[in-house]
Formats: C-alpha cells, sequence, structure tokens
C-alpha cells in the first residue's frame, strides 16, 4: 500500500476546473466548502457512498495542508484516525506516507488508552491527500470561493424550516445547484488575524476568509444561532539557528505503528526517522508576557480559546510563576524549520523573538514565519442532528470546526460521517449514526449535538464511557464490517481484509480457548512464569494470557502446532486476552444503554406543556436541543437523573397508550375477529 508513485501537484493542478463555467456539469448530489482535513474526508467519503460529488476549495495548493501542527494522533486523536481508516478514511494512511516520527503515547497505561502518534512532513501529506482525491471516481475538485448558499422552501414531507439547493461562487457570477451541500469553512468563517495590536480578515496567513455572505446566510436567513471561538498558532523557527544539544533529545520509537489497518509499515524506514526535541519555558519567558500584554489585543477578547492547547500567554497568566514545556518539532526531511509546540503565541513579531530567546536552546533562533491569533464563526453545533445535518434546514450538513471543535482528528472525523450522510440524503437513502458505545466518532458527535460547546473541543479518552472496548487495535472489528455492509463507504477490498482478520482472530482464540490445563501443567509447560500453586485451578490459553510476563509469543513456542499459525496477530490477542473479562462487563452495560438510547423522543414533543414533574430549566433545555433519543438526553448538561425517570416513564405510558388505542379502533377489532374466524375454519373437524 505504500510502494504507489505520487504524480506531481502539476498533474493535480491541471486537472481542478478553475472557473464554475467550465464544470462538466451544473448539478451535484453533494458539493463540499472547503478542502482541509473535513472538507477532503466528506468529499472522499460522498464519492465512495456513489454520490457525484464537487469540492469547492479558494486554494488548490492548500488542499490538505497541515494549518497548524505537523504532526497527527495522539491520546484520544489517534483512536478517531484508526477510526476514520476503519471507515475508509484518508488521513490514516496519509499518516503512514508522510510520517517522519512515530511513537505511541500512553504506553505506560493500558493498550485501551494508548494514543497512536506521528510527526508528519508537510508537503508529502498535503501530496498525498491531493492524489487520493485524484484518483477518487465521482468527485471533482473547483478553485473558488463560495458566496452563499441556495435556499428554498423545504419538502413539505421531510423536517425542517428551509432548504439548501446549491450555493453562488464568489461576486454571483455562477451557480452550481446540489441535492446536499457539506460546510467545513475551519477558521474561515468570518475569520479575522491577530497580530499584536493589528487585525485583519483571514482564516490563515496568507489566504483570505470565506465570504460574509456565507455568514449572513447562516445567520440571518437560516436563523442559526452563531457564537465566536479563538485559536492560535505558534512562531516557526530556523532550525539552524536553534542549539538542539541544549535540548532533551525525544527519540521515536523504533518500530513504527502504522495509522492504517492496510498497511503492515510506514513509508519512513525506523532509521530514518527524527527525532524531536524537549525544552522548557524561563522566567524571562513569564517577564516577557507581562510587559507585552498591553501590546496584545488578542488575548484580552474575552472569546473563547482551546483550554487543552492554550497560548503561551494563557499559561503564563493562568499558571504564574510555572515551567512549561515546548516541544521542538521537525515539520520535514528536508525542512529547514522547527514547530515549537507549546508557544503559541500572537504579540508583535519583535516582542515574539525576545520572548523565543529567553529559552536557552533558543537563545540566537531566528524566526521565519511569526505566531498569530484566529477568531472565527462556528454554529451552536446542538442545532444538529446526529447525521450532522442542520435540524432546520434541509439537506445542510456541517463539519469540523465549524461545529466548535479543534483538531485535525476531530475534523476528519466529522467530515466523513457528514460527507456520508450528505451522500445518502442526495441518494434518497435513510441517514446513519454511530452509537459512543461502539466508536469514539460517536462520542464525538454525540457530545456535539447533545451538549454543545462553550470552547474549542477536543477529544479525550476520558470522554469515552466504553473505553476498553474502543481500542485503537480493534477499530477495523468495530467499524470496517458495519461501514461496508450498512453505511457503504468501504471499499470492497478493506472489506474482505477486514473479515480475513475478523476470522482468523477468531480461531486463535478458539485455539487458547481449547488450552486447558491445571496450574502445575502450566508450570511444567512454562517454567520462567511466576503462578501460585492453587489446587484444582483449571486455565485456559486466554486466561494465561492476562498474566503480565505471559506472551503470546511463549505460549506459541509451547504449543507450536496449534498457535504459531497466528503470530500475525500476537499483539492483538495479548491485548484481547486482558480487556475480554472488562468487556464482557462492558457488553452488558452497552446493551442497557443502548437500549435506552434507542429509544426515540418525538421530534413534535411539548416540552413546556408536558403533564410530567420537570423543572422550567430542564423543560428549556430539552426544548431548545430537543433530543432525538433518551439516551441523548441522559447525557444533556442540567439535565438531572430524576428528569430522566419521568421522561422515561411518560414516553413509556404514551408509547402504550397508543399501541391499546391503536388495537381498539373498530377497523382493527373487525380485522382481528375475521382472521380469528378464517383460522377456526382451517382447523380439523
Amino acid at each position: 500500500m505504500l510502494t504507489k508513485k505520487l504524480p506531481p501537484l502539476q498533474s493535480f493542478l491541471s486537472l481542478v476546473s478553475r472557473l464554475g463555467s467550465h464544470l462538466a456539469r451544473q448539478h451535484y448530489d453533494v458539493i463540499v466548502v472547503g478542502g482541509g482535513h473535513a472538507g477532503t474526508e466528506a468529499a472522499a467519503a460522498a464519492a465512495r457512498v456513489g454520490a457525484e460529488t464537487l469540492l469547492v476549495s479558494q486554494k488548490i495548493q492548500t488542499i490538505g495542508a497541515l494549518s497548524c501542527n505537523p504532526s497527527l494522533g495522539g491520546v484520544g486523536k489517534g483512536q478517531l484516525v484508526k477510526e476514520v481508516d476503519a471507515l475508509d478514511g484518508l488521513c490514516g494512511r496519509a499518516g503512514d506516507w508522510a510520517g517522519i516520527h512515530f511513537s505511541i503515547l500512553n504506553r505506560r497505561k493500558g493498550p485501551a488508552v494508548w494514543g497512536p502518534r506521528a510527526q508528519l512532513d508537510r508537503q508529502r501529506y498535503r501530496e498525498f491527500i491531493q492524489s487520493e482525491l485524484l484518483s477518487t471516481p465521482r468527485l471533482t475538485v473547483l478553485e473558488d470561493s463560495v458566496e452563499e448558499l441556495l435556499v428554498s422552501e423545504p419538502n413539505p414531507e421531510e423536517p425542517g424550516q428551509h432548504r439548501v439547493t446549491g450555493i453562488r461562487l464568489a461576486n454571483g457570477s455562477h451557480l452550481i445547484s446540489a441535492s446536499s451541500v457539506v460546510l467545513t469553512t475551519g477558521t474561515f468563517l468570518s475569520g479575522s488575524l491577530f497580530l499584536g495590536q493589528s487585525m485583519s480578515p483571514g482564516g490563515r496567513i496568507g489566504d483570505a476568509p470565506s465570504s460574509a455572505g456565507l455568514s449572513q446566510t447562516l445567520r440571518e436567513r437560516l436563523g442559526l444561532r452563531i457564537g465566536r471561538l479563538r485559536t492560535g498558532t505558534p512562531p516557526r523557527i530556523v532550525k539552524d539557528s536553534v542549539d538542539l544539544s541544549l535540548a532533551h533529545v525525544h527519540p521515536p520509537d523504533s518500530h513504527p505503528t502504522p495509522f492504517s489497518f492496510l498497511n503492515t509499515h510506514t513509508r519512513c524506514k525506523p532509521e530514518e526517522q527524527l527525532p524531536c526535541y524537549l525544552t522548557y519555558t524561563t522566567p524571562g519567558v513569564e517577564r516577557v508576557v507581562q510587559e507585552s500584554l498591553h501590546l496584545n489585543c488578542h488575548i484580552q477578547q474575552d472569546t473563547k480559546g482551546p483550554r487543552y492547547c492554550p497560548s503561551i500567554e494563557s499559561r503564563v497568566l493562568r499558571f504564574p510563576g510555572r515551567q512549561h514545556q515546548v516541544w521542538l518539532e521537525p515539520e520535514g526531511v528536508t525542512s529547514d524549520l522547527l514547530y515549537p509546540q507549546g508557544l503559541s503565541m500572537t504579540m508583535p513579531p519583535d516582542v515574539q523573538l525576545r520572548l523565543i530567546r529567553e529559552i536557552p536552546a533558543m537563545h540566537r533562533a531566528e524566526i521565519h514565519t511569526p505566531g498569530y491569533g484566529v477568531q472565527y464563526d462556528f454554529v451552536c453545533p446542538t442545532q444538529l442532528s446526529p447525521a450532522l445535518q442542520v435540524k432546520s434546514t434541509q439537506g445542510l450538513f456541517l463539519a469540523g470546526q465549524i461545529n466548535g471543535t479543534t483538531g485535525y482528528e476531530e475534523a476528519a472525523a466529522q467530515g466523513l460521517w457528514a460527507g456520508v450522510n450528505a451522500a445518502r440524503w442526495a441518494l434518497s437513502m435513510p441517514p446513519v449514526a454511530l452509537s459512543r458505545t461502539e466508536s469514539y466518532i460517536g462520542v464525538l458527535i454525540d457530545d456535539l449535538v447533545s451538549r454543545g460547546v462553550t470552547e474549542p473541543y477536543r477529544m479525550f479518552t476520558s470522554r469515552a464511557e466504553f473505553r476498553t472496548s474502543l481500542r485503537p487495535d480493534n477499530a477495523d472489528l468495530r467499524l470496517t464490517l458495519k461501514g461496508f455492509e450498512e453505511v457503504g463507504c468501504v471499499s470492497t477490498l478493506r472489506y474482505q481484509e477486514a473479515v480475513r482478520v475478523r476470522d482468523s482472530l477468531q480461531d486463535a482464540l478458539a485455539a487458547l480457548q481449547a488450552l486447558s490445563f491445571s496450574t502445575h501443567n502450566w508450570r511444567k509447560k512454562l517454567p520462567d512464569m511466576r503462578m501460585s500453586e492453587a489446587k484444582g485451578t483449571v486455565l485456559t490459553g486466554m486466561d494465561m494470557l492476562q498474566y503480565n510476563d505471559v506472551s503470546f509469543e511463549m505460549l506459541a513456542s509451547a504449543f507450536p502446532e496449534c498457535l504459531s499459525p497466528h503470530m500475525e496477530f500476537s499483539q492483538r490477542l495479548k491485548i484481547e486476552a486482558v480487556y475480554r473479562p472488562h468487556c464482557n462487563l462492558q457488553k452488558k452495560e452497552i446493551e442497557r444503554i443502548q437500549k435506552e438510547e434507542n429509544m426515540s423522543l418525538p421530534q413534535d414533543i411539548d416540552y413546556f406543556s408536558l403533564p410530567v414533574s420537570l423543572s422550567q430549566e430542564v423543560r428549556e433545555i430539552l426544548d431548545r436541543v430537543r433530543p432525538s433519543t433518551l439516551g441523548a438526553a441522559t447525557r444533556l448538561q442540567g439535565i438531572t437523573p430524576a428528569a430522566i425517570v419521568h421522561l422515561l416513564n411518560y414516553v413509556h405510558h404514551t408509547g402504550q397508550k397508543e399501541r391499546r388505542t391503536h388495537r381498539n379502533r373498530p377497523d382493527q377489532k373487525k380485522e382481528r375477529e375475521e382472521e380469528l374466524c378464517a383460522r377456526n375454519a382451517a382447523l380439523p373437524q
């Protein structure tokens, strides 16, 4: 999978339409606006489902670009990448192609919360994504700006007050119709850049913001609640100006672990990987921040920024007197720049230079590009359905930072799912949803549409109640089969590989379970292993693998005939054995939660007149969010367990009442009498 030869960038550019009038067609099933992580995944997913898809991007050279940090994955985020890959998304394979430093974070904890991560070569990553889009059937790319959405009266047979029918390109020059539209505007929706005391329109340095007409359509025409968030990026440092001998070397893993289930190795060989470097802030850094606050208008704003990736100004103000980590990360194999992770800042460029030179390893550093801040509009995500469709607008889907999230991985996951459902809407197929009991993508979407955001949302393993079941190693078994059989976004090749893996793992687990001996006999087979000599205890091979000092390789050497054929899955089998007892308990809990989650709440229910004991605050929350299921209601902030009990009883009661009414209708009674007579006539006399 990693031997493909990428076409040069010029080949991609030559096949991209630069004018709307040059398009081969003027109607598409799906139009995706934006070419970042959410947009590229959405466009590719929609095309895989079978929709004729158009991807519109302001600048084709930046499609698939890593706008901020040159890395992918991490704790929680790596799980999202694995799940996107399991659904045949792009970013996992792109990470394997472009990675230059691979590591598994959180190894000191259990495998369920390990975080696959990679430093990336910016150019390689962008080239891979563009190559994939170029070779995707039914996908067209257009370089242009979107002026506004085309909106019409809704289809009366579907819920919603509006219907999106397409887009108007910049300058009002051209209309393109579509059955559904996916907006993935990132930080470009009414974006503003901040550097010191200056402010200019834009979503990324060097690029223009999205059209003001798009924000106006969302806010005024569609009546959506719009909020404002902020983020930032650090300066890029000239590598040769940094004294790396004064920083701590952080080597990569000796054996790189691929993101993609289709890859057995990464493009970058183990010995070719580049190290990262760790250094720390000093009291001088804090002094520069304090002295320059009056020159920094971005940090003085009330707009919410990312809690888990704050600027150095925010860190100093929140935690004065502390030392903060700064990671110096390579930006590519041939790049002469370093990315100082942890030094996002928005002060004037000359002050930025003073600050970084307060760090010993960078006492002579030079800045290639200064850091800056961004403020942008987002749509409050409680206005979306679990399919990421705007509840009030038929055919409009949102994904990425427009929904209040932060991070490439969160954007990619939303983009894929929005693209899938946009295609299914266009092709008159029912929407699909992922439960938080079966995926981190389900956790992400459920958190957004049920709880909303007050600050940029980032994924953590702690957000998933069932994380011992939602592991990085089993994302293919959880999602690939469903992605092929139910969703329609997975290729036959990937599906066949997932079936092979599933069947092989089942055979291996059966072989382990068939090995059953007393502890005395196990000690004979594995003399180096420490275990109690409890009399009468019988253990299987699966039980033995739960011991920390027993590996599958040890068991295979003791029982080569039955276990050696399964060496390919040695690590997965070890992890499965360790977590199986926990997963069995969680499975029962999942079944209970799923039963509650699947209990639908009527969308036309009047919560203010509901004849049950609910506080006014609870009624207001339920009316504003209008959760589609009882499970979604349980996770709303402000909803008490007592309120859920009352709601559950009401839904049960009304459902039973409706069934009794249905059974007692005169025509139903007559039908039952006729059926009974027919059965009696058929009985032997």
